[in-house]
C-alpha cells in the first residue's frame, strides 16, 4: 500500500514559480512511477508529467521546458519543479503511483488529495 501527500501550492504571479511535493508512505515506493496531473474548473484531468522507477520521464507539451519531475527515493518524495508559470497553470495538482510507468491517468491506482495552484495574471 502507498499513501499519497502533496504540498507546495498556493497563489503565485505569472512569471513565477512553485515546487509542489509528493510524500509517500510505503517501502515499495521507489519500485513505482509516479505522475503528476491537474484538473481545471470545468476541464478534464489532464497528465502533467510522469517519472518512472528508473528515472524516465514524460512531459505534456504545454510544460515542456518549464516543468521538472524528480524524484529523491531515500525521501520517498517526488517534485514537480514549475517554473515560468502561467494562469492557464491553475488548477488543482494531484500526484499518484502506479506501478508500470503510464501517461494514462485513469490507470494509477494511489492518488493524493491534491494541492491548489493558481497563477494570478
Amino acid at each position: 500500500q502507498v499513501q499519497l501527500a502533496e504540498s507546495g501550492g498556493g497563489l503565485v504571479q505569472a512569471g513565477g514559480s512553485l515546487r509542489l511535493s509528493c510524500a509517500a508512505s510505503g517501502r515499495t515506493f521507489s519500485t513505482y512511477a509516479v505522475g503528476w496531473f491537474r484538473r481545471a474548473p470545468g476541464k478534464e484531468r489532464e497528465t502533467v508529467a510522469v517519472i518512472s522507477s528508473s528515472g524516465r520521464t514524460y512531459y505534456v507539451d504545454s510544460v515542456k521546458g518549464r516543468f521538472t519531475i524528480s524524484r529523491d527515493n531515500a525521501k520517498n518524495t517526488v517534485y514537480l519543479q514549475m517554473n515560468s508559470l502561467k494562469p492557464e497553470d491553475t488548477a488543482v495538482y494531484s500526484c499518484g503511483a502506479v506501478r508500470d510507468f503510464s501517461i494514462v491517468w485513469s490507470e494509477y491506482i494511489y492518488w493524493g488529495q491534491g494541492t491548489q495552484v493558481t497563477v494570478s495574471s
